[in-house]
Parts: structure tokens; sequence; C-alpha cells
């Protein structure tokens, strides 16, 4: 895929703030750890979590550190074709679960102390008033991205828009850790044909079978995907025409809040397969935002394997998990938080009074 683009002015400004981490910071916290009271690398992976952390904060972390997530809810038109296991009402129904508190997120996050904000970006619905829910909706879903292109231009524009300001209320709330979640049954067929569009892989190896098709409904959901595909993208596109015409409101606005959250210099801890997916575009819009990445765990979805390839990730966690929701990268937070705390917190040789090791 052509990598060139002309992004529009509003976020051509976000991706010309997000600079590549300086490497000479991973050096000053390598030396750092090897100084710590303990045998160089004997914390195994758990030293280059915080040397990541170190780098993206250009220094030791701020501890204790604030963590948040926010989940993008949105619709999808592709589900008139028969490929989720779920109808779409569900999306609807998972947001009010959201509300009350009784999701798997939710539990999670109330666990791990993580904020957690709901947004509406599109759901085929509409909601009360709650203190936990954004109201940015968009449209009613998405298009059918197998008869027309998801998204127009403007919608496309107004739910990056809702990431970038998911993002500053990050920044503003001073949340240092963050992670983006999702909602929306159908959204792994929009996954499925971003991850074949970026990668080149083919649509049989990156689409799996979601909330749970047959065998006979897998292979619809495929032809399906190769189908959009053939007909929206069959030439070289930009990563943000792939989006448009591919993907999803909710898939755009978590895009648009990876690179937000790069530009302000979070750590972001990348969820499972659609989050992935919009991570990935982010990446191809913003190469240098992929510094900022933590991918929280390893999905199920076959698609996700693919994702974490191309972007050169290893996951926290491998629990089998393929819920969404941000629930892998809640659940691989207090990991990430360890190992600030441990950088920033443990005692050197010299300060313990420890003798270090013999030259």
């Amino acid at each position: 895929m052509n990598a060139t683009h002309s992004a529009p002015p509003f976020l051509q400004d976000t991706l010309g703030a997000i600079r590549p981490i300086d490497t000479s910071w991973y050096a000053q916290a390598a030396e750092r750890l090897d100084q710590l009271t303990k045998p160089p690398g004997s914390l195994g992976r758990l030293e280059r979590l915080a040397a990541q952390c170190y780098a993206i904060c250009a220094g030791l972390p701020s501890v204790p550190v604030r963590k948040a997530a926010y989940v993008f809810a949105a619709d999808h038109g592709v589900t008139q074709e028969g490929v989720s296991a779920y109808p779409s009402a569900v999306t609807a129904q998972m947001v009010e679960n959201f509300l009350r508190g009784g999701a798997a997120i939710n539990v999670f996050a109330r666990v791990h102390d993580v904020a957690l904000t709901i947004i509406d970006a599109g759901v085929d619905a509409e909601f009360s008033e709650s203190s936990a829910l954004w109201h940015r909706k968009i449209r009613r879903g998405s298009r059918n991205l197998h008869r027309e292109p998801a998204m127009s231009t403007s919608e496309l524009e107004q739910a990056l828009r809702v990431g970038l300001e998911a993002a500053e209320d990050a920044r503003l709330n001073d949340y240092l850790m963050v992670a983006a979640g999702e909602m929306g049954i159908g959204n792994t067929t929009s996954a499925s044909a971003i991850t074949a569009a970026l990668t080149g892989q083919p649509v049989e190896v990156v689409t799996g079978s979601g909330t749970g098709i047959r065998t006979e409904a897998l292979e619809h959901k495929q032809r399906i995907i190769r189908e959009a595909l053939s007909r929206h993208l069959s030439g070289a596109n930009s990563p943000l025409e792939a989006l448009r015409c591919v993907g999803g409101l909710e898939i755009a606005a978590m895009s648009g809040f990876f690179l937000g959250a790069a530009q302000h210099r979070r750590l972001i801890v990348v969820d499972g397969f659609i989050a992935t997916a919009a991570a990935a575009l982010s990446v191809a819009l913003a190469p240098a935002a992929r510094d900022y990445m933590f991918a929280g765990h390893r999905s199920e979805e076959p698609g996700h394997a693919c994702l974490l390839r191309h972007l050169d990730l290893e996951p926290v966690l491998d629990l089998r998990m393929r819920l969404g929701e941000g629930t892998g990268a809640v659940l691989a937070m207090p990991v990430i938080d360890t190992a600030a705390h441990m950088i920033a917190e443990m005692a050197t040789f010299a300060s313990a009074g420890v003798s270090s090791a013999v030259p």
C-alpha cells in the first residue's frame, strides 16, 4: 500500500508532532537497570518494558501511574450480509451494560484502578445522559462496506477528531498509561479487511470466526471481505482511504486516539485484533507512533498475529482471549505499571550499600 497520502489539515498537525523516541533514552535506561540491586537482566522482559517506559517519558516515569481506557462503540452496516453470529442490536445492549458496570471491561477496570470512558461514535440507538458516556455519534452505524464505502470523507474526519479529543482528555487528566477498547458487532469484518489491505496477507489468513461463526459462515464472511477489497481498494490506496472504505467509525476513532496519544507521549497499551488494526493504521500514517505502543495481549483471532508481526510488537500476555472491549490491554496494564515502578523506585547498588558483581 502506498504510504504517501494527503491527510486533512487538522490531522497533519498531529502527524507532524509525533516524534520518534531518541534512542539515547534507551541507553540511559539500560545503564540504570544494570545499577539496580539485581543481577543484570534477571527481571527478563520486565526490564525491556521498563526501558520503554523510561524512553517514552524521557526519564524516570512519574509514579504512581494514572491509567485510563476509552471504549469506542459503533455499529457496522456490513452485518446486513450475515457476517456475525450476533445481531447488530447487541452493540447498543452492550453499551448499556458498560454504563451499568456489568461488562468484563468494567470489572477489570475496577480491579486495576483504570478510569473508564464509553464513547458512542456511531451506535444505531440513542442513549440517555450518563457521566460515563460521551455522546459523539457521527451516524447510526457505518454503511455496508460490501456495497459502498463504509464512511464518507467527512464522517471519517469526524471520527478521527473524536479519537483526538479522547487523547486530549487523557493528557488534560494526566493519564500517562492509556488504552482504547471497542464494541461493534461486525467489526472483525472491518478489521480483517484492513489487515489484508495493510499487510498484503490473503483474506483467508487474516479472517477468523469473530463472535463464533461456523465454517460455512466463515467462508461467506471471507468472500464478503474479498469482494469489498476488490470493489474499493483494487489499486494503491492510502491508509486513510482503506479506513474510509472498509473500516468503521469506532476503528477510525481509535486510530485518531492512538495518533493523539503518541503526540502526547503516553504509554499506549494496544488491545486485541480490532484495536491493533486501528494501531496499524495510525502507524501507517505516522511510523513514529509505533515507539509509544505496547501490545497488551495476543488475541485468538488469526489476523492479530499478522498485525503483531507487521508492527513488530511482542504481547505482554497470551491468555487465549478474543473479547475486545479493551480487556486484554487493561489486564496488561499492571505488568507495565510494575515495570515503570521498578525502574523508578528500586534501589541502586550504591544507594542501598549493596556490593555489585565482581568484575
